[in-house]
């Protein structure tokens, strides 16, 4: 697909997920200070009025949105399959997820958005009502056209990139081949130029085993994977430092000459960003021809429709599509 930058006089969309869980509050929670740039909303205006009374705050439906004390916020109406009662799932709402994303990313597409913020969704619940669905990842890609997505965690301070993503770990070690580790590479130093204005990022490249496989007594798939892509992506002038050992990448000392970490699977990088600044962290699809960004946390359906969910991972979402569609 033909690589474009978005119109930043486009707003960002922003589709509120699991309707049972905290999305909608986030949304309402927004609305109560001045509104972090120019977006709107995909859902169904209905559960925000409601889940604004649940909670306490004020909201109120207006022509083409609703609006707080914050602000207007113009609504693009997904409706509810299904009543929806916070913390409670209910298959039925399943397309209404879907519904929303996929207006959100045909509107990117399109140009009608600049860029899309998510909001968290209940994968276990889009799968027991019939749908295939591993995560916003995957999902937004296959509507791309994008066979590799590569999903990064960021905050001001850090970046981590992903070679795999949602796959148990017995499944992991196959999933890295020298094809599938040599793209991911390519599109985080690719858009971390496009999307956040580096010349030349430099790219730390983790091992999978303990010690980055201790010379081959640990496992082979550094010797036999990551040391020849890394030879070969530096003979084209990538940037690349590893492999290296996952329990030494992240020091300070070391993260002072990286402008990304590449871990190889989910829970070997992920925990480590998310300890460094969870709630300020943001979920970033890389690979894709337009911008998406989301929350660092999942639908916390205990605390929906309580008033306690809070909303800076959601601020910091918007706060990174906005740099993002500046190339900053």
């Amino acid at each position: 697909m033909a690589e474009r930058r978005p119109e930043t006089s486009a707003p960002i969309v922003l589709t509120t997920g699991e309707p049972a869980g905290i999305g909608p509050d986030l949304v309402v929670q927004l609305l109560q200070q001045p509104l972090p740039g120019s977006f709107c909303v995909v859902t169904d205006p209905t559960l925000l009025l409601e889940r604004a009374r649940a909670i306490g705050l004020d909201l109120e439906e207006v022509e083409g949105g609703v609006a707080g004390p914050g602000g207007h916020l113009g609504v693009v109406p997904v409706l509810l399959r299904a009543p929806c009662s916070p913390g409670r799932l209910d298959t039925a709402n399943a397309g209404h997820v879907l519904e929303m994303l996929t207006h959100a990313v045909e509107g990117c597409l399109a140009g009608r958005y600049t860029a899309m913020v998510t909001g968290p969704v209940q994968k276990s619940l889009i799968n027991d009502a019939g749908h295939v669905f591993t995560g916003h990842t995957e999902f937004i890609a296959e509507r791309c056209g994008i066979e590799q997505p590569v999903m990064m965690l960021a905050t001001d301070a850090m970046r981590v990139a992903l070679v795999t993503c949602h796959l148990p770990l017995a499944e992991v070690a196959v999933s890295i081949t020298q094809e599938t580790l040599a793209a991911v590479l390519r599109i985080v130093a690719h858009d971390m130029s496009r999307w956040f204005g580096f010349n030349a990022p430099v790219l730390g490249v983790c091992g999978l085993n303990p010690h980055a496989g201790e010379s081959g007594h640990l496992g082979t798939e550094e010797i036999e994977v990551i040391d020849p892509v890394i030879s070969k992506l530096r003979s084209e002038g990538l940037e690349l430092v590893g492999p290296l050992p996952a329990d030494t990448a992240f020091t300070a000392r070391q993260l002072a000459d990286l402008d990304v970490v590449v871990a190889m699977y989910h829970d070997q990088g992920l925990p480590v960003i998310k300890h460094h600044g969870f709630g300020e962290v943001v979920n970033i699809t890389l690979g894709l021809p337009i911008v998406r960004t989301s929350v660092d946390h999942g639908t916390a359906l205990d605390l929906a429709g309580s008033g306690r969910a809070e909303v800076s991972s959601l601020r910091a979402a918007i706060r990174m599509a906005e740099r993002m569609t500046r190339g900053i």
